[in-house]
């Protein structure tokens, strides 16, 4: 971990790993449950870019620290999940950010190509499980493990078959990646309820980032907000769920599978 970093608030902050955080949704994740007093590990392929966002939270005065991860490797994946044992012993939050969004042709699935859909589902659902996977044994030993999948609406069958606004559109991979990344939240939620660790999937809606060329009409630092939410879910907050940040109170808009 980068040595230069802002000493712990409380005798045992929690930490808290947010992945492709080095810039849009992640980044804001990271700079708000910091904000709580979390130790925040900026997950990111690029030691430069991850040095320089952990370096901008912590003047801040955030305990900010750059984690080299790229999820689709399972090697890094594991030394990163032994690097964040041998550090802390334990990991409270996990939200799975990471994602890519590629298309063939005009996004239609009829032109989508094997080499595409092979490189976004290695990304955005392989990748979700190796991290996931190689950390739910830190996650156990947390007081109150949580987990966000940072998913999508056009990920949402109820969504693209029925009337919203993006109904019309193919997601081609990227969609389908999301639907997968939707079903294995819901396995997880399964298996680990007993646990009491909490797993949910959330929708930043369409949001201005480099994914989609900075043409969505929320802000990052607003898409990340329901995320933040579930991160520091309560004892009886929701399990195996897929949200959307409403206009006053969380959880006001569910979205459907």
């Amino acid at each position: 971990m980068n040595e230069n970093q802002t000493p712990a608030k409380t005798a045992r902050n929690s930490v808290s790993l947010i992945t492709g955080a080095n810039k849009g949704i992640g980044f804001h994740i990271a700079r708000a449950l910091g904000a709580e007093g979390h130790t925040v590990l900026i997950g990111a392929r690029s030691q430069e870019r991850g040095e320089q966002a952990a370096a901008a939270l912590r003047e801040e005065g955030l305990d900010a620290r750059f984690l080299y991860l790229d999820v689709t490797d399972e090697a890094v994946v594991a030394a990163a999940a032994k690097r964040v044992e041998d550090e802390f012993g334990r990991l409270d939050v996990l939200v799975n950010n990471a994602g890519i969004a590629l298309a063939d042709g005009d996004w239609n699935t009829s032109e989508l190509t094997v080499a595409t859909a092979r490189k976004v589902f290695e990304t955005n659902v392989i990748g979700v499980v190796s991290v996931t996977n190689a950390f739910l044994p830190l996650i156990r030993k947390s007081d109150a493990g949580r987990i966000v999948n940072v998913s999508s609406e056009v990920g949402s069958l109820g969504f693209m078959t029925g009337d919203h606004e993006f109904a019309a559109m193919q997601g081609g991979a990227y969609g389908a990646s999301k639907s997968a990344l939707n079903m294995l939240t819901v396995s997880w939620s399964k298996e680990l309820a007993p646990t009491g660790i909490k797993i949910n999937a959330m929708t930043p809606g369409y949001t201005a980032t480099d994914l989609n060329g900075n043409q969505g009409w929320r802000k990052p630092e607003d898409a990340a907000k329901a995320a933040v939410k579930l991160a520091l879910l309560p004892a009886d907050g929701p399990n195996g769920g897929f949200f959307q940040e409403g206009n006053e109170y969380f959880a006001t808009e569910v979205v459907p599978w």
